[in-house]
């Protein structure tokens, strides 16, 4: 297989995605209704049978860590009869990309630490080079188990995709072989894609980690950090290799960083949070590594001239300044739509963030709640400054108490955005799968309580891949992404019940849902990305629609 510069490390992925596809019924005297009727006819009974959309953001598993057995789908090969493909077997990060004999060890344990049972390096040691069924391999491990933590940051992803074989996972992984392992056992959620439908080729929407993917869930975008490289508060700025030609290649490896990955984890003369001026080719800086809020809850106190405690300390080379890009929520205000984003431990966090910033359990691994600030996206922008925009941010910004209140009462907003708190997200390295899991199913049956269940659509899907290998290559599109597959379940009355639906979907699908059902315009990110996945020589991605009976 070619492979591709870091600029455009995905190859087009083969097979062609489901359109909209609703035959018509033809007879001798009424002609074929066209492709624009029939997708008329799609809209006119989406937004009939569609009231409200609940859209539910887990945290960090590639498809086949989890659903790599499920029946139908196209899972692990050579595990899984319904896979395509074969294995590519990993290969070492040398200029050669020689073979791995083994899979790394996985640097630092297989568990993270203070955790039972205690997995240690050496126990990962010789492991073929293959995926493996974690609860075969480690004694004791169980989706109850919480695992050390695994990379997942913009260029590091796309240095393991190398250019579509998914073949240096392991190479450029801090965690050695772990990044190969899957669960063959399963819980609620297994359950409810079987009872509805799964997604297997739903693509997180850029490359790399959490805080940049809940950004392009919002906008379909990249945050923009002006003059980051004069800056009085310095952000790291990515140090970055180039070809002859100029291209950015790869992260710049560290000068001590091991040859081979059998030898050690890679490291970097700096992998840092801001990519390049003109990496995207606009001229700009932008923020594609974790930063923090500027606004509180951020993980950065505020500065000591700060009286009010509502912003973060602008002078910290972590604190974003505020985005100012169209957002989903922006769409909707213009549309009169109402819209929440219901965040776990929001309320909570918020109160110490403003007080005597003692957290409640922000940095403790297994602990609850264990708030992420970075997963609070709309946190980031002006339009909810807590001092000129103190309306919105209560309108809009709410907790998950709100969300299990407005669900029994029947009163959510037509569009409803759901982040669970740390330790309920299945996040590796402080929470655990099945806590999570459960946590999911048990919101998903107070939805399916709700007196507004009869007209409901719920997405399940998660923000990254975690740093997990997943065997397919995603599509070829823009410098964002899409990254590495991830899974996703959607749940509805009118879902196509008990499929595997395999129509091309990203992280921005969902916007593509909200934007049909209430006639809102592409935001431009995601028009790009459409437009930039046929120049490709690929498709448009799917709005959800194909996983629902909308027939006439």
């Amino acid at each position: 297989m070619r492979k591709l510069p870091l600029l455009a490390l995905a190859t087009a992925l083969g097979g062609a995605a489901c359109g909209d596809n609703i035959d018509s019924v033809t007879t001798p005297d009424a002609p074929a209704a066209s492709p624009d009727a029939a997708a008329l006819d799609t809209t006119a009974v989406l937004k009939a049978k569609v009231k409200t959309i609940v859209f539910i953001y887990a945290e960090n598993r590639g498809f086949d860590n989890v659903y790599g057995l499920f029946p139908h789908a196209n899972g692990i090969p050579g595990k899984n009869p319904d896979a395509t493909g074969a294995y590519i077997p990993q290969v070492d990060r040398d200029a050669s990309s020689t073979l791995l004999p083994k899979l790394p060890q996985s640097w630092g344990g297989v568990t993270a630490a203070g955790f039972t049972p205690a997995i240690t390096q050496a126990t990962s040691d010789n492991l073929p080079n293959a995926p493996y069924a974690l609860e075969d391999v480690y004694a004791g491990l169980s989706q109850q188990t919480i695992t050390r933590d695994l990379y997942h940051r913009f260029f590091e992803n796309q240095m393991q995709i190398d250019g579509g074989t998914n073949d240096k996972f392991a190479g450029y992984a801090d965690s050695g072989g772990l990044v190969m392992g899957y669960y063959k056992t399963h819980g609620a959620l297994w359950d409810l894609a079987g009872q509805y439908v799964l997604a297997d080729n739903f693509f997180q929407g850029a490359f790399g980690g959490s805080f940049l993917n809940h950004h392009y869930l919002i906008c379909g975008c990249a945050p923009e950090y002006p003059n980051a490289d004069t800056a009085a508060a310095a952000p790291t700025i990515a140090a970055i290799d180039k070809d002859a030609a100029g291209h950015f290649t790869r992260l710049t490896p560290g000068a001590t960083s091991p040859a081979s990955a059998i030898d050690g984890a890679p490291t970097f003369q700096l992998s840092g949070n801001i990519a390049p001026k003109n990496y995207f080719g606009d001229g700009t800086f932008r923020a594609v590594n974790t930063m923090q809020p500027p606004y509180q809850p951020s993980g950065n106190a505020p500065a000591a001239t700060d009286t009010t405690k509502l912003f973060a300390d602008p002078a910290r080379p972590t604190t974003l300044p505020p985005q100012t890009q169209p957002t989903i929520g922006d769409q909707l205000d213009a549309k009169g739509v109402a819209w929440k984003w219901y965040g776990g431990a929001f309320t909570s966090t918020l109160a110490h963030a403003t007080g005597d910033r003692a957290f409640p359990s922000t940095t403790v691994p297994g602990s609850a709640p264990n708030y992420q600030f970075h997963h609070q996206p709309f946190n980031y922008y002006k339009a909810f400054d807590p001092a000129t925009a103190a309306a919105a941010r209560a309108a809009h910004l709410k907790d998950y108490t709100d969300l299990m209140a407005d669900a029994a009462a029947g009163t959510l907003p037509p569009v409803a955005f759901y982040k669970p708190e740390g330790d309920l997200n299945q996040h590796a390295g402080y929470a655990s799968l099945a806590a999570g899991d459960q946590h999911l199913a048990d919101v998903v049956a107070a939805l399916k309580a709700s007196p507004q269940f009869a007209n409901m659509v719920i997405v399940i899907t998660y923000d990254e891949n975690g740093g997990w290998w997943d065997h397919v290559a995603p599509p070829r599109a823009d410098l964002l992404g899409p990254g590495t597959r991830v899974p996703a379940l959607i749940i509805a009355p009118f879902a196509k019940a008990g499929t595997v639906d395999h129509t091309q979907y990203d992280t921005a699908s969902i916007l593509r849902l909200i934007a049909r059902r209430f006639d809102l315009a592409p935001l431009p990110g995601v028009a790009a990305r459409d437009a930039a996945l046929v120049a490709n020589g690929g498709t448009a991605m799917g709005d959800l629609t194909n996983a629902l009976d909308l027939a006439p």
